[in-house]
Protein backbone atom coordinates (compact mmCIF):
# COMPACT_ATOMS: atom_id res chain seq x y z
CA UNK A 1 0.00 0.00 0.00
CA UNK A 2 1.70 3.23 -1.11
CA UNK A 3 1.82 6.04 1.44
CA UNK A 4 -1.18 8.28 0.87
CA UNK A 5 -3.44 5.71 -0.75
CA UNK A 6 -6.99 6.38 0.40
CA UNK A 7 -9.35 3.92 2.07
CA UNK A 8 -11.58 4.09 -0.96
CA UNK A 9 -8.69 3.16 -3.28
CA UNK A 10 -7.49 0.31 -1.05
CA UNK A 11 -10.95 -1.21 -0.68
CA UNK A 12 -11.60 -1.02 -4.42
CA UNK A 13 -8.32 -2.79 -5.20
CA UNK A 14 -8.87 -5.51 -2.57
CA UNK A 15 -12.45 -6.11 -3.71
CA UNK A 16 -11.29 -6.49 -7.30
CA UNK A 17 -8.45 -8.85 -6.36
CA UNK A 18 -5.84 -6.31 -7.50
CA UNK A 19 -4.35 -6.01 -4.01
CA UNK A 20 -3.64 -8.62 -1.35
CA UNK A 21 -4.97 -7.45 2.05
CA UNK A 22 -1.96 -9.07 3.73
CA UNK A 23 0.37 -6.86 1.68
CA UNK A 24 -1.72 -3.79 2.44
CA UNK A 25 -1.57 -4.43 6.18
CA UNK A 26 2.15 -5.30 6.10
CA UNK A 27 2.84 -1.97 4.42
CA UNK A 28 0.90 -0.14 7.14
CA UNK A 29 2.74 -2.00 9.90
CA UNK A 30 6.10 -1.05 8.37
CA UNK A 31 5.10 2.62 8.31
CA UNK A 32 3.98 2.46 11.93
CA UNK A 33 7.28 0.86 12.92
CA UNK A 34 9.28 3.54 11.11
CA UNK A 35 7.24 6.33 12.66
CA UNK A 36 7.50 5.00 16.19
CA UNK A 37 4.49 4.28 18.32
CA UNK A 38 3.69 7.82 19.48
CA UNK A 39 0.30 7.72 17.78
CA UNK A 40 -0.42 4.20 19.04
CA UNK A 41 -0.74 2.78 22.52
CA UNK A 42 -0.78 -0.76 21.10
CA UNK A 43 0.00 -2.06 17.62
CA UNK A 44 -1.71 -5.39 16.83
CA UNK A 45 1.02 -6.87 14.64
CA UNK A 46 0.28 -10.59 14.78
CA UNK A 47 -3.47 -10.12 15.05
CA UNK A 48 -3.68 -7.72 12.10
CA UNK A 49 -1.60 -10.05 9.93
CA UNK A 50 -3.86 -12.99 10.76
CA UNK A 51 -7.03 -10.99 10.09
CA UNK A 52 -5.68 -9.75 6.76
CA UNK A 53 -4.82 -13.27 5.62
CA UNK A 54 -8.27 -14.50 6.63
CA UNK A 55 -9.86 -11.78 4.54
CA UNK A 56 -8.37 -13.28 1.38
CA UNK A 57 -10.90 -16.12 1.58
CA UNK A 58 -13.85 -14.07 2.79
CA UNK A 59 -16.85 -15.23 0.75
CA UNK A 60 -18.21 -11.66 0.43
CA UNK A 61 -14.91 -9.83 -0.03
CA UNK A 62 -16.06 -8.33 -3.31
CA UNK A 63 -18.94 -6.60 -1.50
CA UNK A 64 -17.17 -5.24 1.58
CA UNK A 65 -17.03 -1.41 1.68
CA UNK A 66 -13.76 -1.34 3.68
CA UNK A 67 -12.19 -4.53 2.33
CA UNK A 68 -8.61 -4.80 3.59
CA UNK A 69 -8.44 -1.21 4.84
CA UNK A 70 -6.08 -0.77 7.83
CA UNK A 71 -7.93 1.19 10.51
CA UNK A 72 -6.92 2.56 13.90
CA UNK A 73 -9.35 2.46 16.82
CA UNK A 74 -9.24 4.96 19.66
CA UNK A 75 -8.23 3.34 22.95
CA UNK A 76 -11.62 4.14 24.41
CA UNK A 77 -13.76 1.20 23.33
CA UNK A 78 -13.58 -2.58 23.51
CA UNK A 79 -11.62 -4.57 20.94
CA UNK A 80 -11.92 -8.31 21.54
CA UNK A 81 -8.79 -9.70 23.18
CA UNK A 82 -7.38 -6.25 23.94
CA UNK A 83 -7.38 -4.12 27.06
CA UNK A 84 -9.13 -0.74 26.87
CA UNK A 85 -6.90 1.44 29.00
CA UNK A 86 -8.31 4.90 28.15
CA UNK A 87 -4.91 6.44 28.88
CA UNK A 88 -4.97 5.52 32.57
CA UNK A 89 -3.12 3.28 35.00
CA UNK A 90 -6.36 2.95 36.98
CA UNK A 91 -8.44 1.17 34.36
CA UNK A 92 -8.89 -2.60 34.03
CA UNK A 93 -6.22 -4.71 32.39
CA UNK A 94 -8.64 -7.52 31.62
CA UNK A 95 -8.90 -8.19 27.84
CA UNK A 96 -12.29 -7.47 26.31
CA UNK A 97 -14.41 -10.55 25.64
CA UNK A 98 -16.22 -8.98 22.68
CA UNK A 99 -15.94 -6.07 20.25
CA UNK A 100 -17.74 -2.81 20.84
CA UNK A 101 -20.58 -2.24 18.35
CA UNK A 102 -18.42 0.20 16.37
CA UNK A 103 -15.51 -2.26 16.08
CA UNK A 104 -17.90 -5.04 15.10
CA UNK A 105 -19.24 -2.90 12.24
CA UNK A 106 -15.74 -2.02 11.04
CA UNK A 107 -14.72 -5.68 10.97
CA UNK A 108 -17.96 -6.68 9.23
CA UNK A 109 -17.15 -4.11 6.53
CA UNK A 110 -13.74 -5.73 5.95
CA UNK A 111 -11.50 -3.32 7.88
CA UNK A 112 -8.40 -4.62 9.67
CA UNK A 113 -7.79 -3.13 13.13
CA UNK A 114 -4.03 -2.53 13.20
CA UNK A 115 -3.85 -0.78 16.55
CA UNK A 116 -5.29 1.25 19.41
CA UNK A 117 -4.43 4.93 19.41
CA UNK A 118 -3.09 7.04 22.26
CA UNK A 119 -5.48 9.16 24.32
CA UNK A 120 -5.20 11.38 27.42
CA UNK A 121 -6.45 9.95 30.70
CA UNK A 122 -10.21 9.23 30.51
CA UNK A 123 -10.24 11.24 27.25
CA UNK A 124 -10.67 14.49 29.16
CA UNK A 125 -7.95 16.67 27.66
CA UNK A 126 -7.06 18.14 24.21
CA UNK A 127 -3.49 16.80 24.46
CA UNK A 128 -2.87 13.08 23.92
CA UNK A 129 0.06 11.99 26.06
CA UNK A 130 0.55 9.20 28.57
CA UNK A 131 3.52 8.20 30.76
CA UNK A 132 4.88 6.06 27.92
CA UNK A 133 4.44 8.38 24.95
CA UNK A 134 3.18 11.56 23.29
CA UNK A 135 1.02 11.79 20.18
CA UNK A 136 2.86 14.51 18.25
CA UNK A 137 1.66 16.53 15.30
CA UNK A 138 3.05 14.98 12.07
CA UNK A 139 3.26 18.45 10.49
CA UNK A 140 5.30 19.87 13.37
CA UNK A 141 6.40 17.38 16.04
CA UNK A 142 7.08 20.22 18.48
CA UNK A 143 3.29 20.65 18.78
CA UNK A 144 0.62 18.30 20.09
CA UNK A 145 -1.65 16.29 17.84
CA UNK A 146 -4.66 17.49 19.85
CA UNK A 147 -7.06 15.40 21.84
CA UNK A 148 -8.62 13.39 22.95
CA UNK A 149 -8.56 11.50 19.62
CA UNK A 150 -5.03 12.81 19.10
CA UNK A 151 -3.46 9.42 18.42
CA UNK A 152 -6.08 8.71 15.76
CA UNK A 153 -5.51 12.08 14.07
CA UNK A 154 -1.73 11.64 14.17
CA UNK A 155 -2.00 8.14 12.69
CA UNK A 156 -4.04 9.45 9.76
CA UNK A 157 -2.08 12.67 9.21
CA UNK A 158 1.18 10.74 9.33
CA UNK A 159 0.00 8.38 6.58
CA UNK A 160 0.15 5.37 8.91
CA UNK A 161 -3.48 4.42 8.24
CA UNK A 162 -5.97 6.03 5.84
CA UNK A 163 -8.84 6.24 8.35
CA UNK A 164 -9.26 6.14 12.11
CA UNK A 165 -12.03 5.95 14.66
CA UNK A 166 -12.53 8.71 17.20
CA UNK A 167 -14.98 9.81 19.85
CA UNK A 168 -16.05 13.39 20.42
CA UNK A 169 -17.54 14.68 23.69
CA UNK A 170 -16.40 18.32 23.55
CA UNK A 171 -14.50 18.45 20.26
CA UNK A 172 -12.33 15.37 20.70
CA UNK A 173 -12.50 14.48 16.98
CA UNK A 174 -12.62 17.97 15.50
CA UNK A 175 -9.84 19.55 17.59
CA UNK A 176 -7.15 16.97 16.67
CA UNK A 177 -8.47 16.82 13.10
CA UNK A 178 -7.98 20.59 12.79
CA UNK A 179 -4.56 20.46 14.45
CA UNK A 180 -3.35 17.63 12.20
CA UNK A 181 -4.93 18.87 8.96
CA UNK A 182 -7.38 16.01 8.40
CA UNK A 183 -11.15 15.76 8.09
CA UNK A 184 -12.93 15.04 11.36
CA UNK A 185 -16.64 14.21 11.33
CA UNK A 186 -18.81 14.18 14.47
CA UNK A 187 -22.37 13.06 13.71
CA UNK A 188 -25.44 14.06 15.66
CA UNK A 189 -26.74 12.23 18.70
CA UNK A 190 -27.79 8.67 17.98
CA UNK A 191 -26.58 8.54 14.38
CA UNK A 192 -23.95 5.97 15.39
CA UNK A 193 -25.96 3.68 17.63
CA UNK A 194 -24.34 1.79 20.49
CA UNK A 195 -25.49 -0.29 23.42
CA UNK A 196 -26.15 1.87 26.47
CA UNK A 197 -26.08 5.64 26.86
CA UNK A 198 -23.40 7.68 25.13
CA UNK A 199 -20.70 9.01 27.45
CA UNK A 200 -20.68 12.32 29.26
CA UNK A 201 -24.46 12.40 29.67
CA UNK A 202 -25.06 11.82 25.98
CA UNK A 203 -22.61 14.43 24.64
CA UNK A 204 -20.10 11.92 23.22
CA UNK A 205 -20.40 10.57 19.68
CA UNK A 206 -18.37 8.14 17.55
CA UNK A 207 -17.01 9.51 14.28
CA UNK A 208 -14.33 9.35 11.61
CA UNK A 209 -10.97 10.90 10.79
CA UNK A 210 -9.51 10.76 7.27
CA UNK A 211 -7.44 12.78 4.80
CA UNK A 212 -10.34 13.08 2.34
CA UNK A 213 -14.02 13.85 2.75
CA UNK A 214 -14.92 10.72 0.79
CA UNK A 215 -12.97 8.52 3.20
CA UNK A 216 -14.51 10.24 6.24
CA UNK A 217 -17.96 9.71 4.74
CA UNK A 218 -17.25 6.10 3.85
CA UNK A 219 -16.15 5.31 7.39
CA UNK A 220 -19.11 7.14 8.93
CA UNK A 221 -21.49 5.21 6.69
CA UNK A 222 -20.10 1.99 8.16
CA UNK A 223 -20.16 3.21 11.77
CA UNK A 224 -23.74 4.43 11.38
CA UNK A 225 -24.87 1.54 9.18
CA UNK A 226 -26.03 4.20 6.71
CA UNK A 227 -24.90 3.36 3.15
CA UNK A 228 -26.55 6.58 1.97
CA UNK A 229 -23.78 8.59 3.69
CA UNK A 230 -20.94 6.85 1.84
CA UNK A 231 -20.90 9.18 -1.17
CA UNK A 232 -20.79 12.93 -0.39
CA UNK A 233 -22.93 14.91 -2.81
CA UNK A 234 -22.02 18.61 -3.20
CA UNK A 235 -24.94 21.02 -2.81
CA UNK A 236 -27.12 21.28 -5.89
CA UNK A 237 -28.02 24.89 -5.12
CA UNK A 238 -27.02 27.79 -2.89
CA UNK A 239 -26.96 27.26 0.86
CA UNK A 240 -27.61 29.86 3.55
CA UNK A 241 -24.40 29.97 5.60
CA UNK A 242 -23.83 31.87 8.84
CA UNK A 243 -20.27 33.05 9.49
CA UNK A 244 -19.12 33.52 13.08
CA UNK A 245 -15.60 34.03 14.41
CA UNK A 246 -16.91 35.09 17.82
CA UNK A 247 -15.75 32.80 20.64
CA UNK A 248 -18.79 31.41 22.46
CA UNK A 249 -19.68 33.37 25.58
CA UNK A 250 -16.28 34.91 26.40
CA UNK A 251 -15.79 36.60 23.01
CA UNK A 252 -12.06 36.23 23.62
CA UNK A 253 -9.86 37.31 20.70
CA UNK A 254 -8.56 34.60 18.40
CA UNK A 255 -5.35 34.69 16.36
CA UNK A 256 -5.63 36.69 13.17
CA UNK A 257 -4.51 33.70 11.11
CA UNK A 258 -7.54 31.71 12.24
CA UNK A 259 -9.93 34.57 11.60
CA UNK A 260 -8.43 35.21 8.17
CA UNK A 261 -8.55 31.53 7.19
CA UNK A 262 -12.22 31.30 8.15
CA UNK A 263 -13.13 34.44 6.23
CA UNK A 264 -11.21 33.18 3.21
CA UNK A 265 -13.31 30.01 3.27
CA UNK A 266 -16.41 32.20 3.44
CA UNK A 267 -15.26 33.95 0.25
CA UNK A 268 -14.67 30.60 -1.44
CA UNK A 269 -18.21 29.58 -0.55
CA UNK A 270 -19.61 32.86 -1.84
CA UNK A 271 -17.78 32.27 -5.10
CA UNK A 272 -19.64 28.95 -5.34
CA UNK A 273 -22.94 30.79 -5.13
CA UNK A 274 -23.73 30.29 -1.45
CA UNK A 275 -25.24 33.11 0.60
CA UNK A 276 -22.90 33.87 3.49
CA UNK A 277 -23.67 36.41 6.21
CA UNK A 278 -22.23 37.19 9.61
CA UNK A 279 -24.49 35.84 12.34
CA UNK A 280 -23.76 34.57 15.84
CA UNK A 281 -25.64 31.94 17.85
CA UNK A 282 -26.88 33.11 21.25
CA UNK A 283 -24.87 30.65 23.29
CA UNK A 284 -25.98 32.02 26.65
CA UNK A 285 -24.32 31.85 30.07
CA UNK A 286 -26.60 29.14 31.46
CA UNK A 287 -26.12 26.80 28.50
CA UNK A 288 -22.34 27.11 28.38
CA UNK A 289 -22.08 26.69 32.15
CA UNK A 290 -24.24 23.55 32.01
CA UNK A 291 -22.18 22.17 29.13
CA UNK A 292 -18.96 22.75 31.06
CA UNK A 293 -20.46 21.10 34.13
CA UNK A 294 -20.96 17.93 32.08
CA UNK A 295 -17.33 18.04 30.99
CA UNK A 296 -16.42 17.82 34.69
CA UNK A 297 -19.16 15.47 35.86
CA UNK A 298 -18.92 13.02 32.94
CA UNK A 299 -15.37 11.90 33.81
CA UNK A 300 -16.31 11.85 37.50
CA UNK A 301 -19.04 9.34 36.69
CA UNK A 302 -16.63 7.44 34.44
CA UNK A 303 -14.06 7.22 37.25
CA UNK A 304 -16.46 5.67 39.76
CA UNK A 305 -14.97 2.39 40.95
CA UNK A 306 -11.43 3.20 39.81
CA UNK A 307 -8.55 3.36 42.26
CA UNK A 308 -8.24 7.13 42.68
CA UNK A 309 -4.62 6.80 43.81
CA UNK A 310 -3.67 5.58 40.32
CA UNK A 311 -5.24 8.54 38.53
CA UNK A 312 -3.11 11.46 37.42
CA UNK A 313 -3.23 14.54 39.69
CA UNK A 314 -4.92 16.65 36.98
CA UNK A 315 -7.63 14.01 36.62
CA UNK A 316 -8.21 13.75 40.36
CA UNK A 317 -8.73 17.50 40.48
CA UNK A 318 -11.12 17.35 37.57
CA UNK A 319 -13.33 14.64 39.01
CA UNK A 320 -13.43 16.34 42.44
CA UNK A 321 -15.00 19.35 40.77
CA UNK A 322 -17.28 17.07 38.75
CA UNK A 323 -18.59 15.33 41.86
CA UNK A 324 -19.26 18.65 43.55
CA UNK A 325 -21.21 19.90 40.53
CA UNK A 326 -23.26 16.70 40.44
CA UNK A 327 -24.06 16.96 44.15
CA UNK A 328 -25.12 20.57 43.60
CA UNK A 329 -27.66 19.44 40.99
CA UNK A 330 -26.04 21.33 38.13
CA UNK A 331 -26.37 18.54 35.55
CA UNK A 332 -29.74 19.77 34.36
CA UNK A 333 -31.56 18.34 31.38
CA UNK A 334 -33.87 21.35 31.13
CA UNK A 335 -30.92 23.66 30.39
CA UNK A 336 -29.66 21.22 27.76
CA UNK A 337 -33.08 21.11 26.10
CA UNK A 338 -33.30 24.91 26.00
CA UNK A 339 -29.88 25.18 24.37
CA UNK A 340 -30.76 22.45 21.87
CA UNK A 341 -33.93 24.38 20.98
CA UNK A 342 -31.93 27.61 20.60
CA UNK A 343 -29.31 25.94 18.40
CA UNK A 344 -31.92 24.28 16.22
CA UNK A 345 -33.82 27.55 15.88
CA UNK A 346 -30.65 29.31 14.76
CA UNK A 347 -29.95 26.58 12.23
CA UNK A 348 -33.54 26.74 10.96
CA UNK A 349 -32.60 30.15 9.53
CA UNK A 350 -29.31 28.86 8.10
CA UNK A 351 -28.33 25.60 6.46
CA UNK A 352 -24.81 25.65 7.92
CA UNK A 353 -22.79 27.58 10.50
CA UNK A 354 -19.15 28.31 9.60
CA UNK A 355 -16.63 28.96 12.41
CA UNK A 356 -12.96 28.33 13.11
CA UNK A 357 -12.50 24.85 14.57
CA UNK A 358 -10.01 25.87 17.25
CA UNK A 359 -9.37 29.23 18.90
CA UNK A 360 -5.61 29.08 19.49
CA UNK A 361 -2.47 27.49 18.17
CA UNK A 362 -1.83 23.94 19.42
CA UNK A 363 0.20 23.72 22.64
CA UNK A 364 3.75 22.46 22.70
CA UNK A 365 4.18 18.68 22.79
CA UNK A 366 5.20 17.77 26.32
CA UNK A 367 4.17 15.65 29.29
CA UNK A 368 0.90 17.45 29.97
CA UNK A 369 -0.15 14.58 32.25
CA UNK A 370 2.50 15.80 34.70
CA UNK A 371 1.20 19.36 34.70
CA UNK A 372 -1.35 20.59 37.19
CA UNK A 373 -5.10 20.62 36.80
CA UNK A 374 -5.37 24.39 36.29
CA UNK A 375 -2.75 24.37 33.52
CA UNK A 376 -4.64 21.63 31.67
CA UNK A 377 -8.02 23.32 32.14
CA UNK A 378 -6.58 26.59 30.82
CA UNK A 379 -5.30 24.89 27.66
CA UNK A 380 -8.67 23.19 27.16
CA UNK A 381 -10.58 26.45 27.56
CA UNK A 382 -8.38 28.32 25.09
CA UNK A 383 -8.13 25.58 22.49
CA UNK A 384 -11.61 24.28 21.72
CA UNK A 385 -14.48 26.63 22.66
CA UNK A 386 -16.11 26.46 19.21
CA UNK A 387 -16.70 22.69 19.38
CA UNK A 388 -18.48 21.80 22.61
CA UNK A 389 -21.80 23.61 22.01
CA UNK A 390 -22.66 21.22 19.18
CA UNK A 391 -22.09 18.19 21.40
CA UNK A 392 -24.36 19.77 24.00
CA UNK A 393 -27.01 20.37 21.34
CA UNK A 394 -26.57 16.88 19.88
CA UNK A 395 -26.02 18.29 16.37
CA UNK A 396 -23.53 17.24 13.66
CA UNK A 397 -20.31 19.14 12.95
CA UNK A 398 -17.23 18.57 10.83
CA UNK A 399 -13.71 20.02 10.77
CA UNK A 400 -12.31 20.72 7.29
CA UNK A 401 -8.66 21.67 6.60
CA UNK A 402 -8.03 25.04 4.97
CA UNK A 403 -4.27 25.49 4.87
CA UNK A 404 -1.24 25.80 7.13
CA UNK A 405 0.26 28.40 9.44
CA UNK A 406 2.18 28.46 12.75
CA UNK A 407 5.36 26.96 11.32
CA UNK A 408 3.51 24.51 9.13
CA UNK A 409 0.76 23.49 11.57
CA UNK A 410 -2.60 23.17 9.76
CA UNK A 411 -5.64 25.38 10.28
CA UNK A 412 -9.24 24.38 9.72
CA UNK A 413 -12.84 25.49 9.81
CA UNK A 414 -15.85 23.91 11.46
CA UNK A 415 -19.17 23.42 9.72
CA UNK A 416 -22.23 22.69 11.88
CA UNK A 417 -25.80 21.87 10.82
CA UNK A 418 -29.19 21.00 12.24
CA UNK A 419 -30.69 17.61 12.99
CA UNK A 420 -30.01 15.13 10.20
CA UNK A 421 -27.48 17.45 8.56
CA UNK A 422 -24.65 14.92 8.22
CA UNK A 423 -25.07 14.47 4.46
CA UNK A 424 -25.28 18.24 3.94
CA UNK A 425 -22.06 18.83 5.88
CA UNK A 426 -20.21 16.08 4.03
CA UNK A 427 -21.45 17.43 0.70
CA UNK A 428 -20.37 21.00 1.47
CA UNK A 429 -17.01 19.75 2.76
CA UNK A 430 -16.55 17.78 -0.47
CA UNK A 431 -17.24 20.95 -2.45
CA UNK A 432 -14.61 22.81 -0.41
CA UNK A 433 -12.15 19.99 -0.99
CA UNK A 434 -12.69 20.26 -4.75
CA UNK A 435 -12.38 24.05 -5.06
CA UNK A 436 -10.01 24.71 -2.14
CA UNK A 437 -7.89 21.52 -1.86
CA UNK A 438 -5.48 20.93 0.99
CA UNK A 439 -2.21 19.03 1.26
CA UNK A 440 -3.22 15.58 2.52
CA UNK A 441 0.07 14.47 4.10
CA UNK A 442 3.31 16.16 5.22
CA UNK A 443 5.12 14.28 2.44
CA UNK A 444 2.98 16.17 -0.09
CA UNK A 445 4.59 19.41 1.09
CA UNK A 446 7.98 18.14 -0.06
Amino acid sequence: MPTGQTAEEIARAVRAGDADPADVVESALRRIERAGEGAFRRVRIAEARAEAKALRDHPERAELPLAGVPVAVKDHIAVQGETSEVGSLATSREPALADHDVVRRLRAAGAIVVGLTRVPELCIWPTSDTPDGIARNPWNPERVAGGSSGGSAAAVAGGLVPIAHGTDGMGSIRIPAATCGVVGMKPGTGVVAEAGEAGWFGMSAHGSLATTVTDAALMLSVLAERPDLARPVPPSGPLRIALSCRVPLTRAPIPGALRSATREVAEVLRAQGHRVEVAHPDYGVAAMAAMTARWFAGPAEQAAGLDQRLLQPRTRGHIRVGRALSRAGLIRDDVQRRWADTARSFLADFDVLLTPTVASQPPKAQAWHRRGWLANVAVSARFGPFCGPWNFAGLPAISVPTGRTWRGVPVAVQLAAGVGGEARLLGLAAQLEEVNPWLRLPADAG
